[in-house]
This record gives C-alpha cells, sequence and structure tokens, in this order.
C-alpha cells in the first residue's frame, strides 16, 4: 500500500496557524472568558479559519505550550471584540451591569443548588427500594408546619427585595450621573430599517455607523445619546458598552457610555420593529480623540467631486434618490433614507448586514430586497449603464 493511504487531503498547517493555536490553548487555559468566547462563537471561527476549523477544533482540546502573557491578553481582546458578549464590558454602565448579573448569578446559582439538591436527596433517599413489600403503606401525612412555611415565603420575599433594591441602584446611579462639560451630545433617530446618527454640536449627520471619543480613567469622555423614532418601537443595544434603551415615537430618551479603550463594538435593535428587525444592527466604533477629530473633519466636507463619476452623479439626481437622500455639495436633500454624503467610506450598508462593496452597493440600489426583504427603499429600475454609472458615483463618496 503507498505512504499515502488513509491520509487527509488538507496541506500542512501553516506556520501563523501553529502559532495561533498556541495562542489559544494558552488564552483558555489562563483566560476562562477565552474559552467561553470560543464555545459561543464556533460560526465565526467556521467563517474566518475555514478549512482549518476541524484541526482547531481538536487542538482546543490539548495542552499546548506557554506563550507570553501580552499574545494571549490581545488575542482575548480580539476574540470578544467580535461578539456581543455582557461578559466583556467595555464602558461604565456596561460594568455596572456586568457586576449586577454577577451578583443575580450568584443567588439564583445557590438557589438552584438547594432546591437541586434536596431534589436529589429525596429520589434517593425515598426511592422504591426492591426489599419494600408489595404492597408499600402510604407514609404519615403531616400538615401545617409554620416554620416551613414561614421559610419559604419569608426567605424568597427578602431575595426579591433585594435584587430590587440592586437594581434600582444601579439604574438611578446609572441616570443621575453628572453629565461632564466636555460630553459629547449626540442625537439617535431609529427607522425602519437603520439609524440617523446626529451630532448637533458638530453639525455632522451620518447612518449606521456611530463613531465616538474614547477617554481615559482619569479623564472620561461620555457620549450622551438623545434618543427617539421616526416611526415604531426601537431599542438601542450594545451589550458592551450598556444596557437596553428604548427609541419611542414622540418621546425622548437619553444614555451615556463611555468607552476607555478603541475598537469596534456590535450591537443589535433589541425591540421587534418589522420584517428586518433581525438587520437593524448596530456598530460603535470608539476612536482615540485625534482619530475621532480627524473623521469629523472629513464628516464636515462636502460630497467629492470625481469627473470619472460624473455620469453616476447626473443619474443619481434626476432620479428618485434625492427625494430619500442627501449628498452634501448637491441638490440631493431628502430625509426620509441616509445620508449618503460619505457612504462610500462606511465599512458596511444596509444598517451594518452588508459589507460595503462595488458590487453589493450596485446590487443592493438594483434590489434592496435582495439583502433585506421588506426594506422600504423601492427597486429602482435602472438599466444596467445607468445602475453602472450610480454604484461607481457611490464609491466615490469617502
Amino acid at each position: 500500500m503507498g505512504a499515502g493511504v488513509g491520509r487527509s487531503n488538507r496541506p500542512a498547517p501553516t506556520k501563523s496557524f501553529c502559532r495561533f493555536t498556541r495562542l489559544v490553548r494558552f488564552a483558555q487555559r489562563r483566560y476562562p472568558l477565552a474559552r467561553l468566547a470560543l464555545i459561543s462563537a464556533p460560526k465565526f471561527y467556521r467563517r474566518h479559519f475555514g478549512r482549518w476549523y476541524p484541526a482547531l477544533k481538536r487542538t482546543l482540546a490539548g495542552a499546548g505550550r506557554r506563550r507570553q502573557e501580552a499574545d494571549a491578553l490581545s488575542f482575548v481582546r480580539r476574540v470578544v471584540s467580535q461578539v456581543t458578549n455582557i461578559f466583556a464590558p467595555a464602558a461604565t454602565p456596561a460594568h455596572a451591569i456586568f457586576h449586577l448579573s454577577l451578583l443575580v448569578l450568584g443567588i439564583t446559582s445557590c438557589i438552584f443548588l438547594v432546591v437541586s439538591g434536596l431534589l436529589l436527596y429525596a429520589l434517593i433517599r425515598f426511592r422504591n427500594r426492591a426489599s419494600a413489600t408489595s404492597d408499600p403503606q402510604e407514609p404519615a401525612q403531616i400538615y401545617g408546619s409554620n416554620q416551613i412555611e414561614l421559610s419559604w415565603t419569608v426567605i424568597p420575599v427578602l431575595i426579591v427585595v433585594m435584587l430590587f433594591l440592586a437594581t434600582a441602584r444601579i439604574i438611578f446611579s446609572t441616570e443621575n450621573a453628572p453629565k461632564p462639560s466636555d460630553a459629547l451630545d449626540i442625537t439617535v433617530i431609529g427607522h425602519q430599517f437603520w439609524w440617523e446618527y446626529r451630532y448637533p454640536k458638530l453639525g455632522v449627520v451620518t447612518a449606521n455607523e456611530l463613531h465616538i471619543p474614547t477617554g481615559d480613567a482619569a479623564h472620561p469622555i461620555p457620549s450622551y445619546l438623545t434618543m427617539s423614532s421616526a416611526d415604531t418601537d426601537h431599542s438601542f443595544w450594545v451589550p458592551r458598552l450598556a444596557g437596553k434603551m428604548d427609541l419611542i415615537p414622540n418621546k425622548i430618551n437619553t444614555m451615556w457610555i463611555d468607552p476607555l479603550e478603541p475598537g469596534l463594538f456590535l450591537g443589535q435593535c433589541g425591540q421587534y420593529c418589522g420584517t428586518q428587525h433581525a438587520k437593524m444592527l448596530i456598530r460603535v466604533y470608539a476612536d482615540r480623540p485625534a482619530q475621532f477629530a480627524a473623521w469629523v473633519a472629513h464628516q464636515l466636507q462636502p460630497a467629492a467631486q470625481d469627473p470619472a463619476a460624473a455620469e453616476g452623479q447626473a443619474v443619481f439626481l434626476r432620479n428618485a434618490c434625492i427625494s430619500c437622500h442627501t449628498v452634501a455639495g448637491t441638490t440631493a436633500a431628502g430625509r426620509f433614507g441616509p445620508d449618503l454624503t460619505h457612504v462610500g467610506g462606511r465599512d458596511t450598508i444596509a444598517s451594518g448586514s452588508v459589507p460595503n462593496t462595488a458590487a453589493n452597493l450596485r446590487a443592493f440600489v438594483d434590489n434592496p430586497a435582495h439583502f433585506k426583504p421588506g426594506a422600504l427603499m423601492p427597486e429602482m429600475h435602472l438599466n444596467a449603464h445607468d445602475l453602472d454609472a450610480v454604484a461607481a458615483y457611490l464609491t466615490t463618496l469617502k
């Protein structure tokens, strides 16, 4: 038989993959949070590591060689940043919720252990024994134990009161926190099925991708979000930054977030708002102050005027696009849809559900329902030539 019989056709792992698996092993042994993230996001690893996923899955069970602690910590941060994980808080409100969650989890775990232990004891102690008579007698019946009735009434009441007070303290301490003078004000408006972000003091309007500055422990820079809805109920939820906050028509709600480290924080509309609720995603970019200032300066610039895309701009301006969308520096001033002044510079389209590529832009303009069935944007019915021209124009708006 040949030497290759029984071997897999999979090529040998690369050095980078081997180093990655060593980091995985060390991070799992040293940091339980990494193990939690790896278990909770298997689709993420299949998508990013493809054919190596089976080998990676087998490697995770091994011991492996110890790596440097800094590398492992960096790995943990990269993994956790890809999932909406309440156990990895990155802002003050999220830290408060995290500690409250640990208290609730600890109390409910104790209750579970006590109840399960008593149930297991009863099942074993009073099980049907083989030596019992064929006609077992009914055990003595006992009624009216004041001690037992008081205990199972008073103890749960005390637990509920304690949890209520702990929760109320977190809610009031978060909502009543004094607002610093240098806080950033952002207006958040929920639409079916996208997010509108306005920076009133900065004169910036954007959509779907929220940018905020980071601070440090000594000088945090909170961002205050003033929220409302243009149509139906929505809920703004980024688990690593804060709790949920509802967006309700004709009502103003506020919340604040203050991440200390830069990064991308993912979220989701937490209130069913229609057919595309599941694809109404949230992307919060926490930037260093200098990076945030550069982003603001870029957003204040009018739309790029690329002569090569002049034909696409003309098609865009003579169609119904201008009735719903705004492009600064042109006659397009619609407010029903997202602001497209810098749409080409965003990482995603369709409220974070589709990567922003030229092909995806073209397909979305041609038929929005292809990506988001039930989206309120109608088909534009452009011919192939005009469709190519408009897609090329939109990609230049950076």
